[in-house]
């Protein structure tokens, strides 16, 4: 008896051969449109190379700056009475990162129209307003501050010696920029104390007018011992009782009330107003003068004290300032050389741009990629023409596109 046959009735799986891109085709794709794959970049090598023939060469002057570096000032070694305020006027006006603050200096509206000014860049640029003169240097400037901590300035000119020069007047524009402002530690010093050492001796002036009028009413001319002795203590004490205040309020700038040098600072203050109140207290006999047994000192003597009294304040307040300000001024005259060149700016003798034969290579390749995708994107094309599926989805796609 004969075996039945068995017939195999699996679904066989769909042949999806002709949905697959192989190598192969992509090959034959290629080579079917060898001529514009090829030709293209071919003819935009030679059009770029004609068009950056016709580009002017730039020259790039160059040059490098080191700035002053923030150092200890000598002050430290210095303070006198008064030296807390000095560290304390110089921590709040410090320059903590010097080249982001030069770097900003030489691209400063102030630098760049002395530089317009002094190149006539109005007129070389063919600029109408001084805004478009400003952006034009700007486009031909490049400052930058490296991780070694120097400036480097590039400028970039069609003329050679032009490029130099600028890059090296930078330089120039910037030293006398730093001449007229207080950039470094021991100059900002300086104008502080500067300015607190005129009040003082205004005020001291007035005192010592006053003083002269009462001795010319009351006719006293001198004092006892005694007496000098303690307006000297009492007046010093008050004088150093200001310094610190002022100390608070420059401290203040940068600190908080929590900052252990305001603490101390305060405690300080605390101590001297207490010596004072004791010192007082202890000459204090009556009513009138606190700094005299004024029970026995005549009014016109009392009037004579107080004037006395003022007359010694500000002495010393002036002495105190005077000091810190003759500092401030010596460490100033130590930091005035602040620029440091390191580079001059020579002429080139190089061109830095145009790179033409970098422009003429990425322009192929550009073009090298764009014929290869308008090559593809004709073959789908005409793939879509004679497959009527394809042929439909196409049509879809561009009455998508022609939708709005």
């Amino acid at each position: 008896m004969s075996e039945p046959t068995v017939t195999n009735h699996e679904p066989r799986p769909a042949n999806h051969e002709d949905d697959e891109i192989s190598l192969l085709d992509l090959l034959i794709v290629l080579v079917k449109h060898k001529k514009l794959i090829f030709g293209l970049p071919f003819v935009a090598a030679i059009l770029t190379a004609g068009y950056s023939l016709l580009l002017p060469n730039i020259y790039t002057g160059t040059t490098k700056i080191l700035p002053p570096q923030q150092s200890q000032s000598t002050a430290g070694a210095l303070l006198g009475q008064l030296g807390a305020l000095a560290g304390a006027a110089g921590g709040a006006l410090g320059i903590r990162n010097p080249n982001d603050l030069y770097v900003a200096m030489l691209k400063s509206r102030t630098v760049a129209d002395n530089l317009i000014q002094r190149f006539d860049l109005m007129k070389l640029n063919n600029a109408k307003y001084p805004s478009q003169a400003r952006d034009g240097l700007a486009g031909v400037t490049k400052i930058t501050s490296g991780l070694d901590n120097i400036i480097t300035i590039e400028v970039d000119d069609k003329d050679p010696k032009h490029a130099a020069d600028l890059a090296n007047a930078y330089v120039e524009e910037l030293y006398k920029l730093t001449q007229t402002l207080a950039v470094t530690e021991a100059s900002q010093r300086r104008l502080f104390f500067e300015k607190q050492l005129r009040l003082a001796k205004d005020n001291l002036a007035s005192a010592e007018v006053d003083l002269q009028k009462t001795q010319e009413t009351t006719g006293l001319i001198k004092l006892d011992e005694q007496g000098r002795a303690l307006i000297a203590a009492v007046a010093t004490l008050r004088a150093q009782i200001a310094a610190k205040e002022v100390q608070l309020g420059a401290m203040r700038a940068f600190a908080t009330e929590n900052n252990p040098d305001y603490i101390v600072t305060q405690k300080e203050l605390s101590g001297l107003k207490t010596q004072l109140q004791h010192l007082e207290k202890a000459n204090r006999s009556g009513p009138g003068d606190i700094f005299v047994p004024t029970g026995k000192v005549p009014e016109v003597g009392l009037e004579y004290l107080r004037k006395l009294r003022d007359v010694k304040y500000f002495e010393t307040m002036f002495e105190l300032l005077a000091k810190q300000y003759e500092i401030a001024k010596a460490d100033e005259a130590r930091d005035t050389s602040i620029i440091q060149v390191l580079d001059k700016a020579i002429e080139p003798d190089r061109k830095s741009k145009p790179k033409r034969s970098r422009i003429v290579l990425l322009a192929a390749l550009v073009a090298l990629f764009a014929g290869i995708l308008w090559a593809f994107a004709c073959e789908a094309m005409a793939r879509a023409r004679r497959d009527p599926q394809h042929a439909e989805r196409l049509h879809a796609v561009k009455r998508y596109l022609m939708w709005r």
